[in-house]
């Protein structure tokens, strides 16, 4: 018969943990639990590594940790310090002795690893550890003489945009710590601002993750309803072993799901890849490209089981993420076949400690056949970054704002399908990749695209880690139907020395002379057959822009070869209107709008996509099923909505609740 052990901070853990006799640890319940059992946490603050020692065997004999209903259960990664030294204005000290640490000092470990980017190759280097003050954390200088004079930062240079960009809350920029390592202790040096550290809470970081095994292969384990915090986790690029504040570490069959996660200091929840395939080789070795290393993990992963019977399948949901300065969901190869639902994202890298290109609410590569459903996702540097092989994953009724961006696709092959989101941020979407579908969208923000054609990256047997084939990323080979776009100053998005990844716009005028059928595409490439050779012909010919149905306000431009376009004149606006636990859509459109309809678009209505030669499809190979709006609403086969993601939006002044 299943088991349930029972943890509470007036047990112990030589108690038999029964109601009447907790553990006190989470982890000597770990040590207990075996398929089927449940581990139930009482209310209180739980400051170890949770290292769970066994997995379930199915997802219904699963191994259970759950905070107890009703009950506040805080599991972290810090340590409480409460002797601290006066000694100068608002700096305090402490020397904190490195047994608290045991193996890994946060202090001493630097934030570093491939496509990181520092300001120069002798920039002082920031570190894991951080200082917290009531929650708050506190930002690293280089030396001890800024402790007691820091500089207050309101922007920094955003290295995409190249438009200087906020800090989130300057303030938080005058909270400083410096430390210097020693070899029984680490001295700390904070500033607090007036605060008395002796009389608050303040924390340190000693912990590199809150809940992850120490092994891989751990499978069908559920984490539900904690508040999981203040993790000293590494950066985390896609060659390099990804562990977050939270994940499976290389497994199958997670659940996490109903938890308030936040202060990772790069990544909250990591379902990513692990060492073997790679380590930061690219900055450890210097000898080859991160990409090229990339392209190896993949290969490598498939030799130690990448695959559906072993690896990713994992469901996130209902968790509520933010204040994590790289991800708050990460995940390269170890993400295949999971779905992400139903979370709030927010504060994600907007304090801008440090910098690099593995930044995001969601930054996943080789997402095949993922799903990332009715997600709240705003005030991030990236709203979500789909990198490398994103096949088969579906974004579908997701509610982006206030991003630097909202959604990037980088170097994929597609098929991937885009439905009935709002993408309400200045630059709405960015595309390096081919093969993709925007049903029933709504782009308040720019839109832009370009071809990478010396990063030929891999594709996959549908529905399979099986690699089919590589190749280069021409651009477009992209359907539109159904959308709707605003008008805007692309200058809001853009500073113009910015724009090297190709001219932005509103709308789909950035797709100017592509053919508009594949019959039409391989004509064209067949005027080339004289000039050219076989393997010439191909890259001068721009691939199709499949684009019907769509609506185009407030100055938004058309392409040239689209079908059944409604183009209005007229005042036209959009606001996602945030009021706490509750969002809505705030829109203002002009006369006509109602007119222009579509149908119920499924994915036998989608062209074929080229290069992978696959259709749009559900995970288990039916045709994607595209017939629910961002509210919830389903639409009824044969009858025709309006265009964009809800089918509540009416000529005229229209609030509709979206989250």
């Amino acid at each position: 018969m299943p088991s349930a052990f029972h943890v509470a901070i007036t047990g112990s853990d030589s108690s038999d943990g029964s109601p009447d006799q907790p553990l006190r640890t989470i982890n000597r319940a770990a040590e207990l639990a075996f398929p089927g059992d449940t581990v139930i946490v009482h209310e209180g603050v739980y400051r170890e590594w949770v290292r769970p020692r066994r997995g379930g065997l199915s997802d219904r004999r699963r191994i259970t940790y759950q905070a107890a209903p009703g009950e506040h259960v805080v599991i972290t990664g810090s340590e409480q310090i409460t002797e601290w030294e006066p000694v100068d204005g608002t700096v305090w000290t402490t020397s904190v002795p490195h047994t608290l640490f045991g193996s890994f000092n946060p202090f001493a470990e630097p934030v570093d690893g491939d496509w990181l980017v520092h300001a120069a190759p002798d920039a002082p280097r920031k570190h894991l550890g951080d200082v917290y003050l009531n929650g708050r954390s506190f930002y690293e200088v280089p030396t001890r003489a800024e402790v007691s004079d820091p500089p207050r930062r309101t922007e920094v240079l955003d290295q995409w945009t190249e438009l200087p960009d906020r800090v989130r809350d300057p303030e938080q920029t005058r909270y400083v710590w410096y430390a210097e390592v020693g070899a029984d202790a680490t001295t700390i040096w904070a500033n607090f601002q007036g605060a008395d550290p002796r009389a608050e809470l303040v924390e340190i970081n000693v912990r590199r993750s809150v809940f992850y095994p120490a092994e891989h292969h751990l499978n069908y384990i559920t984490v539900r309803g904690f508040e999981l915090a203040q993790a000293a986790c590494p950066w985390v690029p896609p060659t390099a072993d990804q562990p977050g504040l939270i994940g499976p570490n290389w497994a199958k069959g997670w659940i996490i799901e109903d938890n308030v996660i936040h202060d990772a200091k790069c990544s909250a929840i990591s379902i990513g890849k692990e060492a073997s395939t790679g380590h930061n080789f690219a900055t450890a070795r210097g000898d080859k490209p991160g990409y090229q290393y990339q392209l190896e993990s993949v290969f490598s992963a498939r030799r130690i089981g990448w695959d559906a019977e072993h690896i990713g399948s994992h469901v996130i949901r209902r968790n509520t993420i933010y204040d994590c300065g790289q991800n708050g969901i990460v995940g390269h190869l170890g993400c295949v076949f999971s779905t992400i639902e139903d979370n709030h994202i927010y504060d994600i890298a907007l304090k801008r400690e440090f910098y690099g290109y593995e930044i995001g609410g969601i930054k996943l590569h080789a997402p095949l056949d993922v799903v990332i459903r009715h997600n709240r996702i705003h005030d991030c540097s990236l709203g979500t970054w789909l990198d490398w092989q994103a096949q088969g994953v579906r974004v579908s009724r997701n509610v982006f704002y206030n991003n630097n961006r909202d959604l990037f696709v980088e170097v994929s092959h597609g098929p991937y399908l885009i439905d009935h989101n709002v993408f309400a941020s200045p630059v709405s979407f960015e595309s390096f990749s081919q093969g993709g579908a925007f049903v029933n969208n709504l782009f308040v923000g720019t839109l832009q695209w370009r071809p990478v054609m010396d990063r030929p990256t891999p594709y996959h047997v549908p529905h399979s880690t099986q690699v089919a084939g590589y190749a280069q990323i021409y651009g477009a080979d992209d359907r539109y139907v159904g959308n709707v776009f605003l008008g805007g100053d692309v200058d809001r998005a853009y500073a113009p020395g910015a724009r090297f990844r190709g001219e932005p716009g509103h709308g789909l005028e950035i797709y100017q002379g592509h053919p508009a059928t594949f019959a039409e595409y391989l004509g064209r490439i067949e005027e080339q057959s004289n000039d050219h050779g076989e393997h010439e012909r191909f890259p001068g010919v721009k691939q199709p822009l499949y684009a019907r149905d769509n609506v185009y306000l407030a100055g938004a431009g058309a392409s040239d070869r689209e079908a059944g376009v409604t183009v209005l004149d007229g005042e036209a606006s959009v606001e996602v209107v945030d009021e706490g636990d509750e969002v809505y859509l705030q829109t203002r459109l002009p006369d006509g709008f109602d007119g222009a309809r579509v149908g119920v678009i499924g994915g036998l209505d989608l062209e074929r996509v080229r290069f992978v030669d696959a259709e749009f499809e559900e995970r288990d190979g039916r045709p994607a099923v595209i017939d629910v709006d961002l509210a919830g609403v389903r639409k009824e086969e044969g009858k025709d909505y309006p265009a964009g993601p809800l089918t509540a939006l009416r000529a005229g002044e229209t609030r509709v609740r979206v989250w």
